[in-house]
């Protein structure tokens, strides 16, 4: 039972427009709001396509001074949140408007501390020994997803790697909330399969990692548990109709089709409203695939969400049970959940195993060093060791099985061989 006693203190985010086609608005959403000179901050492989091409129409015809900066990929570094930041001056710019995946939206949201604020982005990690503060002007940001999966839009942090490590740092400030969001489903539609498989999975894990965290905060579950139920009913559709497209089938402009994007839209800004409350295990063992293997962050997500619920189940039965009957779960226990994230994983068509998208038994060390030393999973509501890091990456199914299976902590192996 809760400490009734106990202080909490709640906050959520900022103005969101929702529909297709609600990208038209954006141009005279930035004329009220005051803005004359935007930056567009986007990826290279959506600069030349419509969807930003579109939105530098709607913001010209608005009588606004547009200029693009296009220079983000992969996982988002530290140079190209400078680079961003010396185009934003060269513009002469007034504020950002982010298009895009998670990647370009956290560059906007790192670059903007650097218009006003001196340094290396990375020397604002939030979780350093003495970050540098964020605690002047921050440009107006807009910000326009073209995925459904990490919420950065809603989001008042970036995660930015260091160029040389691969380290992920985070910049955290409420300064960086975007002013508006618009969040359209138009702008969904051509994601291929895998990477809507993704990236989904990214927003599911965000609803059950947030769900699952210890700490207090009901509104953020509430929101979960919403989210969590969007995505079991609209992430199998919106792969469905992604293979339809890939087969040659014209579902771009069908309702249904851009109702499930929609809804996807929405589960993954609910998953990032709702894990300001935290994350766990998952999401640590996620950053560290990201950072030793480069595994997309959604799909290291998804391989390891089982093996990571499994580890938690001793502790939190009764979450689980919960998101079992928000999903429609055959059984409505922890096992019935994890068994009903596994057959969505496979509806999808994601892969099961490390060792099927190639990462090796002798990658262990590292993965469980960086894992260790990542925030998210002292949130978890189970505490984490380096042992119970080497049991949870083995269950998630290495490759090199041959390789003799880790020692770990008593409770942490019976939690993986109670599992199976």
């Amino acid at each position: 039972m809760q400490d009734p006693k106990m202080l909490a203190t709640y906050a959520f985010p900022t103005s969101i427009t929702y529909g297709a086609g609600c990208v038209a608005l954006v141009g005279h959403a930035a004329r009220s709001a005051g803005l004359l000179r935007p930056l567009i901050v986007t990826d290279r492989g959506l600069a030349p396509l419509p969807p930003c091409l579109s939105l530098q129409r709607v913001l010209a015809e608005a009588g606004l001074e547009v200029a693009t900066f296009s220079e983000v990929w992969g996982n988002p570094v530290a140079s190209q949140v400078a680079a961003g930041a010396q185009a934003f001056a060269a513009h002469a710019a007034d504020s950002i408007i982010a298009i895009g995946g998670g990647a370009a939206l956290d560059v906007a949201k790192a670059m903007a501390v650097l218009v006003h604020h001196t340094g290396d982005i990375l020397d604002y990690d939030a979780f350093a020994a003495e970050p540098l503060p964020i605690d002047r002007e921050v440009p107006p940001i807009f910000a326009l997803p073209t995925t459904a999966g990490t919420g950065s839009e809603v989001g008042r942090s970036a995660v930015i790697s260091c160029d040389r490590s691969h380290a992920k740092k985070v910049i955290y400030s409420p300064k960086l909330l975007a002013q508006r969001v618009f969040l359209d489903p138009e702008l969904t539609v051509g994601l291929p399969a895998a990477v809507t498989a993704a990236t989904g999975m990214d927003a599911l894990t965000h609803c059950v990692e947030s769900y699952l965290a210890k700490a207090f905060h009901p509104m953020c579950d509430g929101i979960a548990l919403e989210g969590l139920r969007l995505c079991g009913l609209y992430l199998p559709a919106a792969v469905k109709f992604a293979e339809g497209m890939a087969s040659g089938a014209d579902v771009t402009r069908d309702a249904d089709h851009l109702h499930a994007r929609g809804m996807m839209l929405n589960a993954a800004m609910m998953g990032a409203v709702a894990f300001q409350k935290d994350l766990g295990v998952i999401h640590s063992c996620a950053h560290a695939l990201s950072t030793v293997s480069d595994l997309h962050h959604g799909l290291a997500n998804a391989i390891m969400l089982p093996a990571g619920l499994r580890f938690n189940a001793s502790v939190a039965s009764e979450r689980m049970a919960i998101m079992a009957q928000v999903v429609g779960a055959e059984d409505a226990s922890a096992d019935g959940f994890i068994r009903w994230v596994e057959a969505l994983r496979a509806t999808i068509g994601l892969p099961s195993t490390l060792a099927a998208v190639g990462v090796k038994h002798s990658a262990l060390d590292r993965l469980v060093e960086v894992a260790l030393a990542d925030a998210c999973h002292t949130f978890n509501p189970r505490p984490v060791s380096a042992a119970d890091f080497r049991a949870i990456f083995v269950d998630a199914g290495l490759g090199d099985a041959e390789a003799p299976k880790p020692k770990a902590e008593p409770s942490a192996q019976e939690s993986v061989q109670g599992s199976e």
